[in-house]
């Protein structure tokens, strides 16, 4: 199977090989034929699956045998949860588009930064969008961008989009929309939300469902060490330095933890970086092109903000923080052993932490055995369950919290 085989021109052919495209990957082979058709697509795919590049080459192929306007009219559409996924998205899209004939115009645009200079940049009309829908939502309001020759529209990580409160912001921009257009909704995981819209907004989609595909299943090994919650970044830095780990991507759940562990990991000599959603976007940036090039050891980051990003060759993730949802650790897990390389994916657990942990691996239907690391062995002990089957003391008191605030600030 090759891309030209799948309907693209020599042009588009000779522009994905340029960018080291050379095979279409289960997802590409049967998305892009489809997308062409004008079919609306309802995909299921992994990270790391190639799904950028199954909705971008059509998009590009099909604007390629498109009137042209003067000035340019938008005709794609391209919705994403984050902005690290915006820039990835539009830069492949720009790949593509650049190197035709007669090049194609693509706006990269999202919150956190000045409005100005995106609309200066769309100065003269643009072929196609990838926004958050924040960010779109301000453009309208500005009259910067008109919505009325969308062709084709794609939600891109649409569990997320849903998932992270953007349901409001979609059914503006939606209503905005014309009623006669193609729709493409790809998504990690196919959660009830996700699936409803797509019963409101597709007709007849082609479904590709590639989430669990054994021949992609990444090579990944899992570790679940046991640990006390106020050794985790004791124990962080120990195994950073003990196993040599050139860089690891390590997962906390809220911003002060960011900043408190990049902190207490940089005292300790290494070199680590913040990575959250409060953060200016020059500052993630900054953070995200250092971690790539191996100037920072470990960049600490939440969900939100790494949903999306794309690191090359990472070989270590980390759980410091257990995910709330069992989705949440298959998409935090697979940041690693991508591109057919191995990776490692480490848990802490501790004892608060355990029958959450037992509860992923059964919704995965895997086993992880524990480990004890010698000089951080486990000495707390979970709260025992309450009479109705209930964790006690779920609810923890402002003085609790207060106490754990303490420890983990030691």
């Amino acid at each position: 199977m090759s891309f030209a085989s799948l309907g693209l021109s020599p042009a588009l052919v000779r522009a994905a090989e340029a960018l080291s495209y050379t095979q279409p990957t289960p997802v590409q082979t049967e998305a892009i034929p489809a997308a062409l058709q004008g079919r609306d697509l309802l995909a299921t795919a992994h990270t790391g699956s190639g799904k950028t590049a199954a909705f971008c080459l059509p998009i590009v192929q099909r604007l390629i045998e498109a009137p042209r306007y003067a000035p340019r009219r938008t005709q794609a559409l391209i919705l994403v949860p984050t902005r690290e996924l915006a820039t990835q998205v539009g830069e492949t899209m720009r790949g593509f588009a650049e190197r035709l004939a007669t090049p194609l115009k693509v706006s990269i645009v999202f919150g956190g930064v000045s409005i100005n200079p995106q609309m200066m940049k769309m100065r003269g009309g643009t072929d196609v969008v990838v926004a958050t829908p924040g960010r779109l939502l301000d453009l309208l309001d500005h009259n910067a961008l008109k919505l009325g020759d969308i062709a084709t529209l794609v939600l891109d990580e649409a569990d997320r989009l849903l998932s992270e409160g953007f349901a409001d912001e979609l059914a503006a921009i939606l209503a905005r929309l014309p009623a006669q257009r193609q729709n493409q909704l790809f998504s990690a995981t196919l959660p009830d939300a996700v699936q409803n819209l797509a019963n409101e907004l597709l007709n007849d989609p082609v479904r590709i469902d590639l989430a669990a595909e054994p021949e992609t299943e990444p090579d990944i090994v899992e570790r679940a060490i046991e640990v006390d919650a106020g050794r985790r970044t004791a124990l962080l830095h120990h195994l950073v330095e003990e196993q040599a780990w050139s860089r690891v991507l390590v997962f906390v759940a809220t911003r002060s933890a960011c900043e408190h562990v990049a902190e207490k990991l940089g005292k300790r000599g290494i070199l680590a970086a913040p990575f959250s959603s409060e953060m200016t976007q020059g500052a993630r940036t900054e953070a995200l092109a250092h971690f790539k090039a191996g100037r920072l050891q470990v960049l600490v980051a939440t969900d939100l903000a790494a949903r999306g990003i794309d690191i090359d060759q990472l070989p270590v993730v980390v759980n410091y923080d257990l995910p709330r949802s069992v989705a949440d650790y298959v998409h935090r897990i697979g940041r690693t052993g991508r591109a057919g390389a191995s990776g490692l994916a480490v848990s802490f657990i501790p004892a608060a932490s355990e029958a959450h942990f037992r509860l992923i691996e059964k919704k995965t239907n895997r086993r992880v055995g524990r480990e004890q690391i010698a000089g951080f062995e486990r000495q707390e002990t979970a709260e025992p369950a309450s009479a109705d089957g209930g964790i006690k003391g779920r609810r923890k008191s402002k003085k609790d919290k207060l106490r754990e605030a303490a420890a983990r600030q030691a």
